[in-house]
């Protein structure tokens, strides 16, 4: 329950900075923060993804990811978080990205998949990296280069076929963000390399991936953090899916939707893109584009009232797995009761975890990203 999460908070709260609590104790409904206390925190603040659908319903208007984030700052402080989400903070600033890749590996998996696009299409498709003076610096989730590697190639037919200069980064190659599910000093820290990236290379534009807290961290913090981006053309992060379809709106890609028939998509809204970054129209303007079957989840379960996949805000851990699949179900029954067969979302956790969910509750449907269906659409 929210209101028992937040509880945990007021608790110690009271005993230090009220009066009753300081003078009564427990009598005032106060406690200190004791190593039991500790566990309950870790416990419980670790049990919330920080989606924040409860504020959507809260009549209080009280922000539940908030709270959650002002317990795992102070528990930060004194070395309490999970091993996942230090883990990979600490390859995010050592090596650039959260899986860890180097640059040598980096390099060598666009190459890959470059060849891979011109055995497919004939075309010379690029996946530029480090190259000074494009016009698009394209930070997406690290996972788009080793395992979701039909969003990359979506992304790279994209720019080939817009005829748009861009380029990744080798230093700062991870738009995901795992500072926001510790603390706002790692939260700069990780956000900070996109910006020193940007400048790096010289480019106009910066361009997000396919990465729910990605584009939460980048369109609600990075100019308050580590601003103003006012060395770039455009100062604003775009999200792919904003880039995709300002082409698409001036007739700047040709498509062809039969490449996606049989397909009943249905949409997911990452609670981090929806909720918290008001990018929802988009994506289901690509899709209405690159498939003739898109159909809608129930009313009530999608935009600002969307489900969780049931593994954001660093719960996707295998020690939460328990956790992760009673936080997937809602999602779960919902795609199911739309009669789709494939579900599309541009989010990597979401895509993580929900094929994992399906297995789960004994259901199979292939996760894909919005930018895999608009690849195999574009016609080059």
């Amino acid at each position: 329950m929210p209101v028992a999460r937040a509880e945990l908070l007021r608790k110690v709260y009271r005993r230090h900075f009220t009066a009753g609590g300081r003078l009564a104790g427990s009598l005032g409904a106060a406690e200190g923060l004791t190593e039991a206390v500790l566990e309950q925190w870790y416990t419980y603040f670790y049990q919330c993804s920080e989606c924040r659908r409860c504020a959507v319903f809260c009549p209080f208007g009280i922000d539940t990811a908030e709270l959650t984030a002002t317990a795992r700052e102070v528990m930060a402080s004194v070395g309490v978080a999970t091993k996942y989400v230090t883990e990979v903070i600490k390859k995010a600033n050592e090596i650039g990205n959260n899986m860890g890749i180097p640059e040598a590996a980096w390099r060598d998996s666009c190459q890959f998949l470059e060849e891979e696009m011109k055995e497919e299409t004939g075309k010379d498709i690029r996946i530029p990296v480090n190259e000074p003076g494009a016009e698009v610096l394209l930070v997406p989730p690290s996972a788009d280069v080793f395992a979701n590697t039909d969003t990359m190639i979506g992304y790279a037919k994209l720019f080939h076929a817009a005829g748009v200069s861009w380029t990744t980064s080798t230093y700062a190659s991870e738009g995901g963000n795992f500072g926001l599910f510790l603390n706002y000093e790692q939260l700069q820290k990780v956000n900070k390399r996109l910006v020193d990236g940007a400048r790096q290379l010289k480019v106009k534009r910066l361009v997000m991936g396919e990465c729910g807290h990605a584009w939460r961290a980048a369109q609600a913090f990075m100019d308050t953090l580590n601003g103003p981006l006012d060395f770039l053309e455009s100062p604003r992060p775009e999200h792919i899916c904003e880039f995709a379809v300002r082409i698409i709106r001036r007739g700047g890609l040709r498509l062809n939707k039969a490449v996606n028939d049989g397909l009943k998509v249905s949409y997911h809204d990452p609670c981090n893109l929806a909720r918290a970054g008001g990018l929802m129209e988009e994506p289901r303007e690509i899709l209405r584009a690159v498939v003739s079957d898109f159909r809608e989840m129930h009313p009530d379960t999608i935009r600002q009232r969307t489900f969780c996949c049931g593994a954001g805000g660093g719960l996707l851990a295998d020690e939460l797995m328990d956790v992760r699949m009673k936080g997937a179900k809602p999602r779960v029954e919902a795609f199911q009761a739309s009669g789709a067969n494939c579900l599309a979302t541009p989010c990597a956790i979401c895509k993580a975890q929900l094929p994992v969910a399906f297995q789960h509750y004994g259901f199979e449907a292939p996760v894909v990203g919005v930018m895999d269906l608009l690849g195999k659409a574009i016609v080059l």
